[in-house]
């Protein structure tokens, strides 16, 4: 790649040739102008890893701990850190610009994107986005802060309109975007599915001219989510950038016809490619050329950096009586679903393909020096689990054999095999599938290999596809997938639901397994106003049959008799996923019951849930202890055991109100779409805004987290500068200092968190908000000074509607300062005049 002079190539660009530029050249590339020295640009997802180009049988890649996740971790220097090493994963996968971080507002626990955000509140979430960007721009990598704005649900997500006031918008929803900006410009921004307030985000002209661009000075590329282009001349006129993906379906001729009839000026177009040109220069210095090979990376030290990520995420919820840590030299009873497989990360575009990854119960397993044993319980699966890990192929290999043809398979001998692959998931989504002998997006595949069951019994087999199958086992058709399909939530929303069959086994058999799947075109689902990801999808699983009841009392009685236990229950990428939200708070059936009567049988077992957003905990008063794991990336099995055993002291936080149910969360009644269109009722009352003003108690609060340890926090001193005429551009700042020590025997480290609670004026507002915090580490005994640093114009001001400004009122407010414990610090100050103020 070489520098270009923007202004020169857009002088001696065609017409043809910047409106090709303004849309992607496929799912993940930008289009080059060879003779112009433009080259392409390539982009992948996501959140918590790089993918790199390929949903289907992609290179495996390194997987960070989900946004929820680190958003508990409240340690900025840590998400530099990571916004380092994805910046590397992002250049061994020859990738310029990585579409993430998400940093919607969690307004709701049924969000089904919810785990791929960092916090309910925009000051914590705005500040780990600010700080992941700039670790990963500081090494050349493009940022891309999503989804700009209020994507925050999944329901008709690209035609609802968020129905939001202007000071919601403002103090809520726009401000992650806002303070992530101030420490880190991101290189690009994407714009949400959904409108606001009437309009589609891509072409809502408010929120990308008037506030980004000409409010907030960023001058960045503004891309689409991926089918999020509505229009043609709205969304140029208003500064959407870049459709993608490509092949355009909105520019192109429409555009170049656009453009020769003055729907959308010359100048327009210009200021559309300009930003694309800029971006094109700012990712040189990478020297990534065009097609760069997909390479894997897996160092010892990423290892170590996504384990000690995966640590620092725990939160302690309850730990009554010092259940934990657990005793190494005891003997240990592992139950749960959750305990032998890894929940690493939620679905949709923040998944991928680990490196590898590390269950629960071979982490613990590994740390123990006592007898581990284990006892499923109940299982969680949404759909049966994946039957290709469980298979051979011909040869012996894990697996089974991808073999692709243009004929259907009644063709017989006729059919000619295309592409034949060895794969080890039973699931794969084939939108960037691509085979030069394929004919059309219609086409079939074999999938063959053996299974040999352990155990005899009746087996049940699942069938999920976007397209149609059938499951063979021996040549018996088991389960049939191609008529009178219903639509499902698998694949963005895409896929029919699993359709069921069952065939007796015995153990130690060998059966032949074979799943004939068509493509999309294939099936007579009705898809309209569904968005079709490529060609089609599969999913194919399988498990043998036992009652609930059964494996539950099996449990029972081996934890009566346990000196140690510990649950492992929560969700998974199938409960929490793009293109569906959550229908309820509820852990998968038979979770909550398990829990309930293994603490019964033995009270001091210990609870640890993995979900990426709130769940109901309805026995939670009855365990002693209880710990919060989330999706924690390769390294999640590590990072919990860690944990559990002492050897990390856990000092997270909650990035999110935990309710006591589903109907005390102030979006309650106002989520879901209703005829097109979301009333954002609770306007800025989220989260614990919401809890505190109305006085409802959550199960956990924002915030809450406990420690091994035990924390001080003494001599708070207010440091203020005198108000000046005009503001400066970063504002007065006001320094709480503030000492902090460790009481207790065990080092670890503290998160003090500064809050201001405003004076009483004629304008609502929440109890108190957060405007700072910090993260600090500390031996047994030792103290260390904490400054904590904000400015009075952030801190103290409000969205005024009426003037289209930030007002920060005249009077006395409060600095809160807390942590760890119930103790708080409180302090004043004054803001001597009413200002008024706009801007970054």
């Amino acid at each position: 790649m070489t520098r270009i002079d923007v202004e020169k190539a857009i002088e001696e660009l065609t017409l043809g040739e910047k409106v090709a530029l303004t849309a992607g050249r496929d799912f993940w590339h930008t289009v080059p102008i060879p003779r112009l020295n433009i080259p392409s640009l390539r982009m992948s997802d996501g959140p918590n890893g790089v993918r790199g180009t390929r949903f289907f049988n992609g290179i495996p890649a390194a997987c960070l701990p989900c946004a929820t996740a680190l958003g508990a971790t409240w340690d900025a220097d840590l998400l530099t850190q990571v916004g380092s090493l994805m910046a590397d994963e992002a250049i061994a996968k020859g990738t310029h610009i990585v579409l993430g971080p998400t940093i919607n507002i969690q307004r709701s626990p049924l969000g089904g994107r919810g785990f791929e955000s960092f916090s309910e509140d925009g000051i914590l979430s705005g500040t780990l986005a600010g700080h992941f960007c700039k670790g990963m721009q500081d090494k050349g990598v493009a940022a891309t802060l999503k989804h700009f704005v209020c994507n925050d649900q999944e329901h008709e997500r690209m035609a609802v309109s968020s129905i939001v006031t202007e000071r919601a918008l403002r103090e809520i929803y726009l401000l992650p975007f806002q303070l992530a900006m101030r420490i880190c410009r991101s290189a690009c921004i994407m714009t949400a599915y959904n409108k606001v307030n009437g309009t589609h985000v891509s072409e809502n002209k408010t929120l990308i001219d008037d506030i980004l661009r000409k409010e907030w000075g960023w001058d960045g590329l503004v891309m689409s989510d991926w089918f999020g282009t509505y229009s043609t001349s709205d969304a140029i006129n208003a500064g959407l950038d870049i459709e993608m993906p490509g092949k355009t379906r909105w520019r192109g001729e429409a555009l170049a016809h656009a453009v020769s009839s003055n729907k959308v000026a010359q100048f327009k177009l210009d200021e559309r490619v300009r930003n694309i040109l800029n971006l094109v220069n700012w990712v040189e210095p990478l020297g990534i050329p065009e097609g760069a090979s997909e390479k894997a990376l897996n160092r010892p030290e990423d290892k170590a950096l996504m384990r000690r990520a995966a640590a620092e995420s725990v939160v302690l919820l309850k730990n009554e009586g010092a259940s934990l840590p657990l005793k190494k030299d005891g003997s240990l009873l592992v139950i749960g679903p959750n305990a032998k497989m890894a929940s690493y990360c939620g679905g949709g575009s923040a998944s991928l393909a680990p490196y590898y990854t590390v269950t629960p119960f071979d982490a613990v397993s590994s740390k123990s020096k006592g007898e581990v044993t284990f006892s499923q319980g109940v299982y969680s699966h949404k759909e049966l689990p994946l039957l290709g890990p469980l298979m051979q192929t011909a040869d012996g290999k894990p697996g089974f054999t991808f073999k692709v043809y243009n004929e259907h398979p009644s063709a017989g001998k006729d059919r000619e095999l295309v592409d034949e692959l060895q794969l080890f998931a039973s699931m794969g989504f084939l939108m960037d599938y691509v085979n030069p002998k394929i004919k059309s997006m219609t086409y079939y595949v074999d999938m063959e290999g053996t299974f040999t069951p352990e155990e005899s019994g009746i087996y049940d087999f699942g069938v999920t596809v976007v397209g149609t199958g059938r499951l063979l086992i021996d040549g018996e058709v088991v389960v049939d997938n191609t008529k009178n399909q219903k639509q499902g939530t698998s694949f963005f929303g895409t896929a029919t639901i699993e359709e069921l069959g069952q065939k007796e086994l015995k153990a130690g058999q060998t059966y032949k397994v074979l799943f004939e799947f068509g493509t999309a075109p294939t099936s007579d689902l009705d898809t309209r106003g569904i968005v079709a990801f490529g060609p089609g999808g599969f999913r194919f699983g399988a498990s043998r049959r036992v009652g609930e009841e059964e494996l539950i009392a099996s449990a029972v009685e081996q934890a009566k008799k346990a000196d140690q236990v510990v649950i492992f229950a929560g969700l998974t990428s199938e409960w929490e996923t793009e293109g569906a939200d959550r229908d309820h708070m509820d852990l998968p059936p038979g979770s909550d019951e398990l829990i309930t009567q293994v603490l019964a049988a033995n009270p001091n077992a210990v609870v640890v849930i993995q979900s990426g957003t709130p769940v109901t905990m309805p026995w939670v008063k009855d365990a002693r202890a209880v710990v919060q794991a989330w999706f924690g990336g390769n390294e999640c099995g590590n990072g919990i055991a860690d944990v559990l055993y002492g050897d990390v002291n856990p000092s997270a936080k909650l990035p999110v109100t935990f309710p006591r149910r589903l109907q005390d969360n102030p979006s309650y009644v106002n989520f879901r779409s209703e005829r097109g269109r979301v009333l954002y009722g609770e306007d800025v009352y989220v989260g614990y805004r919401f809890f505190e003003r109305s006085q409802v108690e959550p199960a956990f609060p924002f915030g809450h987290g406990l420690s091994y340890t035990t924390f001080a926090r003494s001599d708070l001193k207010i440091n203020t500068v005198p108000e000046q005429p005009k503001y400066t551009e970063s504002g007065e700042p006001i320094t709480a200092t503030v000492a902090v020590k460790n009481t207790g025997s065990i080092a670890g480290a503290e998160i003090v968190q500064l809050w201001i609670v405003p004076p009483k004026t004629d304008v609502n507002r929440p109890v108190r908000e957060l405007k700072a915090f910090k993260k600090v580490f500390l031996q047994p005994g030792e103290s260390k000074t904490v400054d904590l640093v904000v400015e009075k114009k952030l801190a103290t001001s409000w969205w005024d509607e009426q003037r289209e400004q930030w007002i920060s009122e005249k009077g006395r407010y409060e600095i809160l300062i807390t942590g760890t414990g119930s103790e708080e610090l409180r302090g004043e100050f004054d803001v001597g005049k009413t200002r008024f103020w706009l801007g970054l």
